[in-house]
């Protein structure tokens, strides 16, 4: 493999976005596509190599330097077995490279050339599996295989290519650098992982101190295997978020006296705590360490056999802290909020995460921020959210 990352030629990444199953070689170059269907001699449906020289700038592609490709694999026929004479040059074995061989060369030129490889393999295996599909209907070189992240730079344990196949990696790249802290790991706090840990910021920190109890299983992402059960929760989705983003810390305590002044070295926290004292002692901290920060929180109570309440968003930036102060819940209140009793309520758990992770994504510029609120409320029975402070308020 090369430690070159194709997203720096545009067409190898729209092959890699479109599917194929690319690889690059180096010293000398080539360009591999695995996979690709074809039909040999006995009409069956088989699958081969198709290979080509590669022409670099530097670390980046230029226009092919030859219409030739090579192939290998038995001779590619057609749906009725017939070798595809149109575009075999030549047929025989052959050593390009250590470890790698071929066994076919190619020749179909268009009048005007190959403008660059995206154009010249798609080219080559339409026409290799267009027999392919006629016997075997969905037979496809676009297999979406598993895309290793080569540059040690990256938090993803394998390429984001949903970011790449969109086209919004100027807005991405504002999210990439971050060290972002989830204190809580209750609910909530779960849920902004998820999201989080498919992001490119560079650390991810996980306070918590509890254990994945059965009953906290039912207000997680996913499914919580049996065997994980009681096992601490920091170790939990660090192990599970791991196998995706490499840059998760886990931090198996509470946030205390002793310790709080560590969120000081984070760039932004995400608060997921329901205990008003354990909240107050955060936010004064992060107030004088000049962190931003979004609490989350919800009161649930039931009446008449059925839930009502309200998700709450706080967003707590340099700029505007006394505001922001004003609708955090930093006193217990004298009333019962059953959702500490553990409702079950893991899709408002989702919902609480969703908003404040769209609020956190305005905050750095991913999202479009009109408003800049400080603070939202969702009202469960209404299907309401309503929005207070920001720059409508002025």
């Amino acid at each position: 493999m090369s430690s070159t990352p194709t997203s720096r030629s545009a067409d190898l990444q729209l092959l890699r976005d479109e599917g194929y199953n690319v690889e690059i070689r180096t010293d000398p170059a080539y360009l591999l596509v695995h996979d690709v269907p074809y039909v040999d001699a006995h009409r069956q449906v088989r699958r081969g190599v198709l290979v080509s020289t590669l022409a670099l700038s530097g670390d980046e592609t230029v226009a092919p330097d030859t219409h030739v490709a090579m192939f290998v694999g038995e001779v590619p026929c057609d749906q009725h077995g017939a070798p595809l004479t149109k575009i075999i040059n030549a047929t025989g074995h052959q050593v390009l490279a250590e470890g790698l061989e071929i066994d076919h060369t190619f020749s179909s030129k268009p009048p005007e050339g190959y403008p660059d490889y995206h154009a010249k393999v798609t080219a080559y295996v339409a026409m290799l599996e267009g027999p392919a599909q006629s016997l075997e209907p969905g037979a496809t070189a676009r297999t979406f295989p598993l895309q290793l992240d080569e540059d040690d730079t990256s938090p993803f344990q394998y390429l984001d290519t949903a970011t790449s196949r969109v086209g919004i990696g100027q807005a991405t790249d504002k999210l990439r650098g971050w060290k972002v802290g989830i204190v809580g790991l209750g609910g909530t706090g779960g849920y902004v992982l998820d999201s989080l840990a498919k992001t490119p910021v560079s650390e991810i920190h996980l306070y918590d101190a509890d254990r994945m109890h059965q009953h906290s299983a039912f207000r997680a992402p996913g499914a919580v295997p049996r065997e994980r059960l009681n096992t601490l929760k920091v170790d939990y989705f660090a192990d599970l978020y791991g196998e995706m983003h490499k840059g998760i810390i886990r931090h198996p305590f509470f946030i205390d006296e002793d310790n709080v002044g560590k969120l000081g070295d984070l760039d932004f926290v995400f608060v997921c705590v329901d205990d008003a004292d354990a909240r107050r002692l955060i936010v004064d901290r992060l107030e004088v360490d000049d962190v931003p920060f979004i609490d989350v929180g919800m009161g649930v109570e039931v009446s008449n056999g059925a839930l009502t309440g309200i998700l709450r968003t706080t967003t707590s930036t340099p700029e505007d802290r006394a505001t922001a102060r004003r609708s955090l819940p930093l006193v217990k209140a004298d009333v019962d909020n059953d959702y500490v009793h553990n409702i079950q309520v893991a899709d408002l758990n989702m919902l609480n995460a969703a908003l404040a992770i769209g609020r956190w994504k305005r905050h750095v510029g991913f999202y479009a921020d009109f408003e800049g609120e400080h603070d939202s409320s969702y009202t469960i029975d209404g299907n309401r959210l309503m929005n207070e402070g920001g720059r409508s308020a002025v």
